[in-house]
């Protein structure tokens, strides 16, 4: 194979994993042969060999995810820690307090990706697909990175992305956005107030390694008139906890 051919291999693997995330969850091959307008065939062939080294899975139905490898790559951190594996004790300690599902996410671009959820143990409950992605601006955790990046990363990413609505309650105005990262900033924990999905809201809070950056976030997700604001020093807290463990 030729070093030209190399290249276009692992471009068309890139773009199926992307066409992967941006679904959300298990996809077909129709549907992703289509989305990146690759043959079937060559898709097939790719997503096999992306299946064999752990970076996709596939499910009973045949369908294809991101593997748990690729996720454990996504969640690591400076010196080797694993974030996931660091935070996932203090994640099921803040979901028993809490009774609700809670999630851990990095960042990646103009996007927080799911690296690890622990579910609620209740029939009504907020499921985040691990390997699924969300605008920065309508998370809790993404504002709060927002705000570790500065005002002149804010206004250049409304302007990139366009501030789009997810719901009628969406911050699409960047001056908006901008009070809202100023608020959270100070206050080293966010709200997503049905921003990201009607009838959902959120409390994130940040993670950070030893050197003091930001490396990820963790947050509770609920029904929005289940959400209190007294579970707040909570999730501070737990964020904080997972910061000692990375340092």
């Amino acid at each position: 194979m030729s070093k030209t051919s190399s290249i276009q291999v692992i471009d068309r693997a890139a773009f199926l994993m992307d066409a992967i995330t941006a679904n959300g969850g298990a996809v077909s091959l129709k549907i992703l042969a289509a989305e990146t307008g690759l043959h079937p065939s060559t898709a097939f062939r790719i997503l096999g060999s992306l299946t064999n080294v752990g970076f996709v899975e596939r499910d009973s139905a045949g369908q294809y995810l991101l593997g748990h490898k690729l996720l454990k790559l996504a969640g690591r951190v400076s010196r080797g820690i694993d974030i996931r594996k660091e935070a996932l004790e203090i994640m099921r300690e803040l979901r028993d307090q809490l009774g609700e599902t809670v999630n851990l996410t990095v960042r990646e671009g103009d996007e927080v990706i799911y690296v690890e959820r622990v579910s609620a143990r209740r029939m009504m409950r907020v499921e985040q697909v691990v390997g699924s992605r969300a605008p920065l601006h309508v998370t809790a955790v993404g504002k709060l990175m927002l705000g570790e990046l500065g005002d002149d990363f804010v206004r250049a990413y409304a302007e990139r992305t366009g501030l789009p609505a997810f719901t009628s309650h969406t911050l699409t105005r960047v001056d908006e956005l901008l009070d809202e990262v100023h608020q959270v900033d100070a206050q080293t924990c966010a709200l997503d107030n049905e921003e990201a999905e009607e009838g959902v809201g959120c409390i994130g809070t940040l993670i950070y390694d030893s050197s003091g950056k930001a490396v990820g976030g963790l947050s509770v997700s609920a029904p929005i008139e289940r959400r209190r604001d007294e579970w707040i020093p909570l999730v501070r807290d737990a964020g904080r906890r997972v910061s000692e463990r990375l340092g």
